[in-house]
């Protein structure tokens, strides 16, 4: 990243968890390079660039979503009254990654895309449109190299499992340009250190005899794609991708198109049963921007998602979350939304708890909205033509009752 070490070099700001491995790794590299770490004690949209302003910083670390809050923001005539120059970090979305950089002027952006394993690494140095939005970059050489170490297998993405012929009982190899899950070749499983006190979870990354007998590799659990120019691109991760009307619906391509959707500031995708249905329907968590709530237009969300979509892909449900939530890391979270489903019982009971425990009096719910048309198929949900309406307690005992269960009270 062309970063300089000395009393004179280069500032580098740090306010993500040092015990995390983003955070954690730069802060190291400037213990043992001599560059200057600024340790900021914790992210905050509001505090982010003042911190950086007197710091003299002159490169950021981002995580996660980090740089779609600050982009969120209002803009100020501060925006590019900085000194920063590069950034570096993982997680950096498509729809958010150019405005960033135009928005406050940044040259260089590392991304990277390394598992906390440390088994496979890629890094993309990206100064302009050419590698904007791609995890890594090989080039000519580097793609020969590891030609056989990188290797995209083919896998059932409902069950995780990697598909083998029943003959040689050997696995199939993707193409890069279609990409699936990532294997990385194995010398030996010494390769690996493995998870503190875990042997069973250790044992689990190993896959043997994939293409011939006695090979080893090592499971990423994330799907990329490399193209012919030698982009790596992030897919999804083995579990997020989920399978509806017979297809693989990645939520990585979802998320991107509901986020360059005007008024949306973050869009979290999950799959979710449906009673009656099989594979799991597309469901996403987005937050609207407060200046736009009023005036969101529900149909023009879907015809813009079925103009960016495979007809598959459009979620079928959305869920309008009140406030953002996400991990300790600034990643997002999956969990508690897939658990709740569109089961509204559990959307009010979450919310009812969390309010206890913050000592809330108030209680501000998550609103569930649905496209009936996508889910119609004679099971006692009448087709129509509307786009996207809100999803109440008589819609879910009417998907119920098709499926053979019974009425449910809030």
């Amino acid at each position: 990243m062309g970063l300089k070490a000395g009393p004179n070099g280069d500032r580098w700001y740090v306010c993500m968890p040092l015990y995390h491995g983003t955070g954690g790794t730069t802060a190291l590299c400037c213990l043992v390079t001599g560059i200057t770490c600024c340790i900021g004690t914790k992210f905050s949209t509001s505090r982010f660039w003042t911190d950086v302003r007197e710091s003299r910083s002159t490169a950021i670390v981002y995580v996660g979503e980090t740089a779609r809050y600050l982009l969120n923001s209002p803009p100020s005539e501060l925006d590019r009254k900085h000194n920063v120059r590069a950034m570096f970090g993982n997680g950096l979305r498509p729809d958010v990654w150019q405005r960033f950089v135009d928005r406050f002027g940044i040259e260089v952006v590392g991304e990277f895309f390394n598992s906390t394993e440390g088994v496979m690494m890629l890094f993309n140095g990206s100064r302009g449109p050419f590698t904007a939005t791609s995890v890594g970059h090989q080039g000519l050489i580097d793609r020969w190299r590891f030609h056989d170490t990188y290797v995209p297998v083919e896998i059932d993405f409902g069950t995780g499992d990697l598909i083998r012929d029943p003959k040689t009982g050997f696995c199939k190899r993707k193409s890069y340009e279609e990409g699936s899950e990532i294997l990385v070749r194995m010398p030996s499983e010494g390769a690996f250190v493995g998870y503190w006190n875990n042997p069973e979870a250790t044992q689990k990354r190993f896959e043997r005899n994939v293409f011939k007998k006695g090979d080893l590799w090592y499971r990423t659990g994330d799907a990329l794609r490399r193209d012919a120019d030698g982009r790596w691109f992030f897919m999804d991760r083995l579990g997020d991708t989920f399978r509806w009307k017979s297809e693989n619906v990645s939520t990585a391509e979802v998320s991107e198109a509901l986020g360059s959707f005007p008024g949306i500031q973050e869009a979290n995708v999950y799959g979710v049963e449906v009673p009656g249905h099989d594979g799991r329907a597309g469901c996403a968590a987005i937050y609207i921007d407060p200046a736009h709530r009023n005036k969101f237009d529900f149909n023009a969300l879907l015809a813009h998602v079925k103009e960016k979509l495979p007809k598959y892909a459009v979620p079928v449900f959305l869920r309008i979350q009140k406030k953002q939530t996400t991990m300790h890391n600034n990643k997002q979270n999956k969990v508690p939304l897939r658990n709740d489903g569109i089961d509204l019982r559990k959307i009010v009971e979450r919310a009812d708890k969390e309010a206890r425990e913050q000592g809330q009096e108030e209680v501000e719910y998550d609103t569930l909205y649905w496209h009936p048309s996508a889910l119609w198929a004679g099971k006692g949900v009448e087709k129509d033509e509307r786009g996207y309406v809100v999803f109440t307690m008589e819609d879910w005992d009417a998907l119920r009752a098709s499926a053979g269960g019974g009425a449910t009270k809030l």
